[in-house]
């Protein structure tokens, strides 16, 4: 089974308006609400392409029941610690400047916080949890290190997206895979990138530290591939870019759901490549027939 992660999940208010004049009065030209969060991306997208997961989290209130309440129609599976406390509402503004307002989340008990982990000491060395996004400001700075033991110990894989501190006390765990983007690999190890052929040494890194695979995007210049053998670059489709919320998500969830029922890395990796795009030129995430219209189109290189 493929579990998902998500700690802080959200409902994202998605409003168009042409402009945003400050301190008056903005009429929106329309709207949509959908369920947010990294990790219910993910699931959502493998439910698409017909691979089943459970989304496991934090869920609460009347902001909480929309989210199950979407899945449920969806069919997604979920198993969700409830919590006391509303799940998060972001506002993305659509307009000639894209704006987010992100709201940093519910206080999670460290009852609440048990049960998810308990939810770990259930997994068989069959089962592959991604772990992705941020946390709730009230949990302990190391909960993404005490689900990794857990899951360790449960000799199951994990994937890990997420940044900085978090990613690297990670990554010696051995995941299955790694996708930051260019930005935050830079971040991740303090340097600036100029061109791709700068990116590639880092993308190694990676595997050195511990992770198996490694795709680090790069937006419109494709995505970089690393194994503990080899380096591939893919180019990505063309078309016009609608969304990029939840492209990367869809990147991992295009990957482990192909890896899983093809065992083949680097088809996982073309179909993580289309997958992604299929999001990014959608109002909402990547169906199975978008990304199979694009699939054909992703090229890989081998790198020297």
């Amino acid at each position: 089974m493929i579990y998902t992660v998500t700690l802080n999940p959200s409902i994202d208010y998605i409003v168009q308006l042409p402009t945003v004049q400050l301190g008056e009065l903005n009429r929106m030209t329309g709207d949509i609400k959908l369920p947010g969060g990294k990790g219910i991306n993910v699931s959502r997208v493998l439910n698409n392409i017909g691979q089943e997961s459970t989304a496991l989290g934090f869920i609460g209130g009347f902001t909480g029941r929309f989210i199950t309440d979407w899945l449920k129609k969806e069919a997604v599976g979920t198993d969700f610690v409830e919590i006391e406390q509303d799940t998060r509402i972001n506002v993305k503004v659509k307009a000639d400047i894209e704006t987010e307002i992100n709201a940093a989340g519910p206080a999670v008990s460290e009852k609440e916080s048990e049960q998810l982990l308990q939810q770990m000491d259930a997994l068989t060395a069959d089962d592959i949890v991604v772990l992705s996004g941020n946390k709730p400001p009230t949990l302990p700075e190391d909960f993404y290190q005490q689900m990794v033991k857990k899951i360790s110990a449960a000799g199951a894989d994990f994937v890990i997206d997420t940044t900085g501190k978090e990613l690297m006390n990670a990554i010696g765990s051995r995941p299955l895979l790694v996708k930051p983007n260019h930005h935050e690999l830079a971040d991740l190890f303090e340097t600036t990138f100029d061109s791709v052929e700068d990116i590639i040494p880092y993308g190694k890194k990676l595997i050195e530290l511990g992770a198996k695979y490694a795709v680090i995007s790069m937006a419109g210049d494709g995505a970089l591939f690393f194994t503990e053998s080899a380096a591939y670059r893919a180019t990505v489709p063309k078309g016009q870019v609608k969304n990029s919320v939840g492209a990367g998500d869809s990147m991992i969830a295009g990957f482990i759901g192909a890896l899983v029922s093809t065992k083949d890395p680097l088809e996982a990796f073309k179909k993580s490549v289309a997958t992604g795009s299929a999001t990014a030129f959608s109002d909402d995430l990547a169906t199975k027939e978008a990304i199979e219209a694009l699939v054909e189109q992703v090229e890989i290189k081998k790198i020297d």
